[in-house]
């Protein structure tokens, strides 16, 4: 059970419930409600393995720069709990549930597996190239809606503008929060030569860089909703995802980074479970009044 403690503690797997929703409700949409029983499953098994691929990956490569970090220094590869051995088998033991997932689906899925973990592991060498990182963690995020879409229809057609939009919600959201997220590392990444945008720019412009990007996810999330023509329940999921986004930058500010963890894994956790329930509730009573 330790073990197993450890393998879950390295790839964060609590932390799916940042991409999940948002892979669902691409599912949901493009099936115009619930997907069948087994496309279902296999968008969630996929989802998952991605996740931990990538995650696994992101800390087997990050494993130096972690042990010299006080923050990060007591995760598990630089503390011994997980070897560099064990992590390398968990990263290409999810590849390939991830990639065998994909051709169960259909062969578009299939074919752009590939490119999708090319995607997700390319992330973890940009903080070394430049500061923009935060937004390669954000499309590696966004192919989630966009990976569903394809799951369930096999081909790209055109009511896809609903998740298209989404998907840019997912990228501007998941960028400014992991903006204030790297807020906390700002300091050592400078001393240490890695590139972020408080590194680059400093901790105040970053925290304005995440509000922009965060305007940007409410229109999208706005798009989503007048393309999709949903109802009410999905404004209102809207509006509860905007409040806690200001919230969240409310009590984050340059000079007080005490609440980085509440504004980050709390509130944000909040922001994708509600709009994926705001989602799944419209589409349940559209299908009713119907």
């Amino acid at each position: 059970m330790t073990a197993l403690r450890d393998y879950a503690s390295l790839v964060r797997f609590s932390h799916s419930i940042f991409a999940l929703p948002f892979a669902l409700s691409g599912a949901w949409l493009a099936a115009r409600g619930v997907p069948a029983p087994r496309i279902l499953a296999l968008v969630l098994v996929a989802a998952v393995a991605a996740r931990t691929a990538a995650m696994a990956f992101n800390r087997l490569v990050d494993a130096r720069i972690d042990a010299r970090n006080p923050r990060t220094s007591m995760r598990e590869i630089p503390t011994g709990k997980v070897s560099p051995r064990a992590a390398r088998a968990l990263v290409i033991l999810s590849a390939a549930v991830f990639l065998a997932a994909s051709w169960l689906l259909n062969p578009l899925a299939g074919w752009l597996s590939l490119p999708v973990l090319g995607v997700l592991f390319a992330y973890s060498y940009m903080k070394r190239i430049h500061w923009s990182a935060h937004l390669v963690l954000g499309l590696a995020l966004a192919i989630a809606p966009l990976g569903a879409y394809i799951a369930v229809r096999g081909a790209v057609e055109p009511d896809v503008w609903p998740v298209v939009w989404l998907a840019l919600a997912v990228l501007t959201w998941v960028a400014g929060f992991d903006l204030i997220y790297a807020c906390q590392d700002a300091g050592f990444d400078r001393e240490s030569g890695l590139c972020s945008i408080p590194a680059r720019f400093g901790i105040a412009r970053a925290l304005e860089v995440s509000i922009l990007l965060h305007a940007l996810t409410m229109a999208a999330l706005a798009a989503v909703g007048l393309s999709a023509g949903l109802g009410w329940i999905w404004w209102v999921a809207v509006a509860l995802a905007g409040l806690l986004l200001c919230y969240e930058h409310w009590i984050v500010r340059p000079d007080d980074l005490s609440r980085v963890d509440l504004a980050f894994f709390t509130l944000n956790g909040w922001v994708g479970v509600g709009l994926f329930l705001g989602l799944l509730l419209d589409t349940l009573m559209a299908g009713k009044a119907g």
